[in-house]
Parts: C-alpha cells; structure tokens; sequence
C-alpha cells in the first residue's frame, strides 16, 4: 500500500482486565487514536481503541506502550491487569451501502449494510434495527429500493456523528472538544432512528 493511503488507515484492538471496575463508561482521545473503557460481566474490565496506522507503527503495534503514552488512561488503568493478549484487527473500513445498486428480494443488514465508527457504541444496535427493517420488508416483499432509503434515514445521524468525530479525533480536537459535549447528548446522536 503507498505510504500516503497507510497514513489513513485504521486499526482496532481490544483486552480484558481485571481489578477494581467501575460502572463508568469512559473516552480518552489522544494523537489521532481513542480508547473506551467500559465495564463487562463477572467485574471485568473492556479496553478496545482505534488508532493511525502511522501512531501504531511508531509503538510496534505494542498497546500497551501506546496507553502509557496517555497519562489519564494510564493513572485510570493502574488499579486493573490485563488478563488476555491484545485483540488487533485492520484496516477498519467505514462505509454505508445506502445507495448500492439493489437486487431483488436481498435487503443487506448490519455490516453487509454499514459499518460505523465503533467508538459510538451504537455498531450492534444499527446490526440489529437494519436486521429488523430489512426481515420486514422482505416479509411483505417490498422493493429492496424502499428498505435502503428506509435504512439510510434510521442510520444518518450516527454516520454523521461518527464522520464527525472522526474529523476531531483526527485533527487532535477532540481532546480539547469532547469534555463540552454531554454524554447524554452524544449518545442520542448515536442512536439509529
């Protein structure tokens, strides 16, 4: 791959760790990647990012080295172990196909559908609605045409959003932005209609 076409790829990784949890759900942003923290089952702790292909080769695609180079997400992760070896997957490709040529009787949901900035939470929610669309229409027949246009308008926000932020994380600004923005405001902005 040229090297221009690498600097804008994306890669995905994802541990479990064990320790003292909280019930917070919690975004660091920092050069170009983010990182969730989020509690899972059995008091389970799920860290998974995103990152540049240009930051993850400057660590050795070693993420461990890539969180101690966030002081937050560092001091937040110094009470809990990681307990499995890294989960890598990349390049992440964030597309929509709304407005594919259709073929009849095949109404495409969930990642054959669209696939979102994971950081939004909302992958399995728009899985499971453009699930639900698509076994409707093909219930009743209806014109795979319809199902799309009906897809596009329940999934439009959180592909904008998820565009957006893209952009701010990026650009570095979403370090600086993200603390103004309420939590309660960006998750209804990422929530198919």
């Amino acid at each position: 791959t040229p090297a221009g076409n690498r600097d804008h790829r994306l890669f995905g990784f994802k541990a479990h760790f064990e320790g003292v949890a909280t019930d917070a759900v919690e975004l660091f942003f920092f050069n170009g990647c983010y990182v969730g923290v989020i509690p899972i089952e059995q008091g389970k702790t799920n860290v998974c990012g995103l990152g540049p292909e240009r930051v993850l080769h400057q660590v050795g695609f070693d993420h461990d080295v890539l969180i101690a180079a966030c002081p937050a997400l560092r001091n937040r992760l110094k009470p809990v172990s990681r307990r499995m070896d890294w989960l890598s997957v990349g390049p992440l490709v964030f597309e929509n196909r709304f407005r594919q040529q259709t073929e009849a009787d095949v109404y495409p949901a969930g990642d054959a559908l669209s696939f979102v900035d994971p950081f939004t939470g909302s992958g399995l929610l728009a899985a499971l609605r453009t699930g639900l669309l698509a076994g409707e229409h093909a219930v009743k027949h209806r014109n795979p045409d319809a199902y799309l246009r009906g897809a596009r308008q329940a999934l439009e926000s959180p592909f904008f959003v998820s565009r957006f932020m893209r952009f701010m994380i990026g650009n570095g600004w979403a370090e600086t932005l993200m603390p103004w923005i309420p939590g309660k405001m960006l998750f209804q902005w990422t929530r198919p209609q």
